[in-house]
C-alpha cells in the first residue's frame, strides 16, 4: 500500500461554527437517483482507469453496507449539481454500527475542486445536525490532505488509538507525510484525540467495515 492510501480517522466532538461556508453562486444540493448509481460508483476515483479498477469494489460495497437498509442509501447521498443540473460533489452522513454517524464518500470531482463545493457541502450536511448525532466519524488517506485541513476546519481530530476495528491506524507514518504536503498553518492546527470506547467497541462488533 501507498503511503497516501494508509489509513487515518478522525472525530469531530463539536462543530466549529466559524467554519460554515454556503455553497457557491449557481451550485445546489439532491438526493442521488437510483439511474446515477454508476456516476456514484465512479465519484471517488479521478482517472477513467481507476474507476473501471474499482467499480466491483464499489459495487460490492453498496451491497455490504447500504443495501441492506433498504431506501436508506437513497434518502441519505447527496449531490452538489451545477446548473445543469450535472453532479460535480458527493457526500453524505450515515448511522453505521446502528448509533454511530460517520461522513461518507465527501468527494469533489478534481476540476471543481478550490470553488468551496467541499466546504459548502460539508457545510450543509453538519449546520443542522442535532447535539446527540455528535460525534462525528470517518475514515481518510494522507493522499486527502486537502479534505484533512478542510476536515480540520470543522473541529476534527486525527485519532491517536492503533486500531480501529481490523484496521490498523497508520497515524504514524502519515504525520511526516502531512507535514511535508501541508502548509505549515494548516498543519500546526492539526488536533489530535482518542476515540470513546463505546465507539472503539460498536466497531469491533460489526465483521465489515461501515464507513
Amino acid at each position: 500500500m501507498r503511503m497516501e492510501d494508509s489509513n487515518l480517522f478522525m472525530m469531530c466532538r463539536r462543530l466549529d461554527q466559524k467554519a460554515l461556508a454556503d455553497l457557491p453562486e449557481g451550485y445546489s444540493v439532491r438526493n442521488c437517483r437510483k439511474e446515477e448509481f454508476s456516476v456514484w460508483c465512479e465519484f471517488p476515483f479521478d482517472s477513467q482507469e481507476d474507476q473501471i479498477a474499482y467499480r466491483s469494489y464499489m459495487e460490492q460495497y453498496f451491497q455490504n453496507v447500504y443495501a441492506p437498509k433498504g431506501e436508506r442509501f437513497w434518502e441519505c447521498c447527496l449531490f452538489v449539481c451545477d446548473e445543469r443540473d450535472v453532479p460535480v460533489g458527493t457526500g453524505f452522513l450515515w448511522e453505521a454500527y446502528e448509533n454511530v454517524t460517520t461522513l461518507h464518500w465527501l468527494k469533489v470531482k478534481k476540476e471543481y475542486e478550490g470553488r468551496g463545493i467541499g466546504r459548502g457541502l460539508l457545510s450543509y450536511l453538519l449546520r443542522d445536525l442535532s447535539k446527540d448525532r455528535f460525534p462525528v466519524f470517518l475514515h481518510t488517506q494522507p493522499g486527502s490532505f486537502r479534505a484533512i485541513k478542510l476536515y480540520s476546519d470543522f473541529g476534527f481530530c486525527l485519532l491517536t488509538d492503533a486500531w480501529i476495528g481490523d484496521r490498523r491506524n497508520e497515524l504514524d507514518i502519515a504525520l511526516p507525510f502531512l507535514k511535508e504536503k501541508m502548509t505549515v498553518d494548516a498543519y500546526a492546527k492539526l488536533q489530535f484525540a482518542t476515540a470513546p470506547e463505546s465507539f472503539l467497541s460498536a466497531v469491533r462488533s460489526s465483521k465489515m467495515d461501515l464507513f
